[in-house]
């Protein structure tokens, strides 16, 4: 399995974007089938550098979580980075979570610090945890081994009440700690992508920032994801989206449209390639990079 950081230096060289998708564990034995049965084969058709898998905390998704990671890199074949979060975790609890993931031949972490869950107001780590995703930062690089991102967020994270400056302040310090590249929250601005660009030229940084871009398919689940993450919808597409929201069809070809056209200015302005949110469904992402031409589609 080859190591992400290296996956991004290549592409550099070579002026290859490299093509990621995200997916998530399903909760149920259905998305479990939809996704290993039909989806992954079809967006494994598209050649993706890597997969991500999200990281259910507390025993939420943790196993399927688990699975899914072994499913990609044994059965598959494919490189994988596994998500991992500091929530309800003691740092040996996550050193041994950490074990099973080596043990599944999985060389790629995503550092968070993770969300609360849902019964806490804010994010308060167990008695032997952490609170901060640079502390996973720091074990990780203390493990060694592994190649080590972690989340950006262009319009600042929404727990950081001191701005957005102050949040892309607390990444430069992960980078510092040893972070190989980061990947960013959803956005639908690319001005906001271009200005954390212009700050990592201004601080030196010199990892990968790679733009995460998530396909919509439905008005209302949007709408959610924004809210939950602070990410702002222009005033031109929330219009667009507005005008479709009653029609499914019309809402993913929108989503689709404006998706290949974000990418089209990220590519273009220097990004290293894009990381896709596919919500565990293949069809939009397979339109999006066959009209960007990053791959092959039959």
């Amino acid at each position: 399995m080859d190591l992400i950081a290296e996956l991004y230096e290549r592409g550099r060289a070579t002026g290859r974007p490299v093509i990621s998708f995200e997916l998530f564990p399903p909760k149920t034995e259905q998305g479990w089938q939809q996704l290993v049965r039909q989806a992954l084969p079809e967006l494994m058709a598209l050649a993706p550098d890597y997969f991500s898998v999200t990281y259910g905390a507390g025993g939420s998704t943790q196993e399927r979580s688990l699975e899914l990671v072994r499913v990609l890199a044994k059965d598959f074949q494919v490189n994988t980075l596994a998500h991992l979060t500091c929530v309800n975790a003691t740092a040996r609890q996550i050193e041994e979570v950490l074990g099973q993931f080596r043990a599944a031949g999985v060389r790629n972490i995503l550092a968070l610090r993770g969300d609360p869950p849902p019964e806490q107001k804010e994010f308060a780590p167990v008695e032997g945890g952490f609170s901060y995703a640079y502390q996973l930062v720091q074990l990780l690089k203390r493990m060694g081994g592994f190649s080590v991102g972690v989340a950006a967020f262009p319009e600042g994270h929404i727990a950081c009440r001191e701005g957005k400056r102050a949040d892309w302040e607390h990444l430069a310090f992960k980078i510092g700690c040893g972070a190989d590249f980061a990947i960013t929250q959803l956005f639908f601005d690319n001005r906001h992508y271009f200005a954390l660009q212009d700050f990592f030229r201004e601080r030196g940084l010199q990892v990968p920032l790679v733009p995460g871009i998530i396909p919509i398919l439905s008005a209302a689940q949007i709408q959610k994801f924004t809210a939950l993450c602070g990410a702002e919808i222009p005033a031109a597409l929330a219009q667009r989206l507005a005008e479709v929201a009653q029609n499914e069809a019309a809402t993913v070809r929108l989503g689709i449209e404006y998706a290949v056209e974000q990418c089209r200015g990220l590519l273009g302005q220097g990004a290293p390639g894009i990381h896709f949110y596919c919500l565990n469904k293949a069809h939009s992402v397979r339109e999006i990079v066959g009209r960007l031409g990053l791959r092959r589609v039959t």
